[in-house]
């Protein structure tokens, strides 16, 4: 009987997390690094504000995440990039997390993205950068394939 050794794509790469916490707060480190990502919520929802909620670092991620993307995109089409500016609204029905509704989705109603992005990009360059960053975005991804509605407006200024 042979055995069968079942390995993972050669561009897969593994990301883990270890965290430990009490009450709503908690310490997350990723790992392989030396990173500390501290969490906590509002009073509202139990916490102390002591740290940005779970919600702030999905959101940051999502921004943090087209940023570093969009830096790879660009570098493979010769454009440089020198700034962005993201401001992001996202619409969350809290009844399910808080008050447990059954007749409600728990995920995000909406999320907006708009973006000021310092470029010498040609507009058609552009256009190609924003629709191969969202694409190529694990987290973008994750918000799109989610079936919310998700809006990414992404505006040029010449450097």
């Amino acid at each position: 009987m042979s055995s069968v050794n079942i390995r993972p794509k050669e561009t897969v790469a593994t990301f883990t997390i270890h965290s430990e916490g009490t009450g709503v707060a908690q310490t997350a480190r990723p790992g392989g690094t030396s990173h500390a990502i501290e969490v906590d919520t509002l009073p509202a929802f139990g916490g102390r504000d002591s740290a940005p909620s779970p919600v702030s670092y999905a959101l940051a991620a999502l921004v943090s995440c087209n940023q570093v993307t969009a830096q790879i995109v660009a570098k493979e089409m010769g454009v440089t990039l020198a700034s962005f500016v993201f401001d992001l609204s996202a619409d969350l029905d809290t009844a399910v997390m808080v008050g447990g509704a059954h007749d409600r989705n728990g995920n995000f109603e909406s999320v907006t993205v708009d973006a000021v992005i310092r470029t010498d990009a040609t507009p058609e360059q552009f256009s190609t950068l924003k629709a191969e960053t969202e694409r190529r975005c694990p987290i973008a991804q994750l918000y799109i394939k989610s079936g919310i509605p998700f809006v990414s407006n992404w505006r040029a200024e010449s450097i």
